[in-house]
């Protein structure tokens, strides 16, 4: 039983030496590649500043934000995910009408979900985590 396996992780392995060897050849040929492309130690002002879409840089590199930037883009993550776990349900959905047993199942199981997310954003909002002001 053990000989007719080891030939079915043949190509598992071809394919993590492809891997490998791509990820070490891209790293060998930016290296020569940069070498021949690049005088080295040759190094002016203008090339050491920061590129930004051909505008000369204004102000700081490493602006501080504020906290509510990040509670933001994690309530919206979070909402985006829900928007992500209910369109599988509604391509379902339709299905699991034509059986009663799973047609309540399904539909409480998604307002369950939904009341949950609910009870999270009334949170958030009481919280006042989308008020910019404070």
């Amino acid at each position: 039983m053990e000989q007719q396996q080891l030939p079915q992780y043949i190509p598992v392995l071809m394919l993590l030496g492809v891997a490998v060897s791509f990820a070490f050849g891209t790293l060998v040929f930016s290296v020569i590649a940069g070498n021949f492309a690049a005088k080295r130690g040759i190094r002016t002002k203008t090339k050491d500043i920061p590129y930004e879409c051909g505008m000369l840089p204004v102000g700081e590199a490493n602006s501080r934000l504020s906290v509510k930037f990040y509670l933001v883009a994690m309530l919206f993550i979070l909402f985006d995910i829900e928007v992500i776990f209910m369109f599988p349900w509604a391509v379902v959905y339709r299905e699991m009408l034509a059986n009663p047993a799973t047609r309540d199942m399904i539909f409480g199981s998604m307002v369950s979900f939904l009341a949950i997310l609910l009870v999270g954003y009334i949170y958030a909002v009481k919280k006042g985590a989308f008020n910019w002001k404070h």
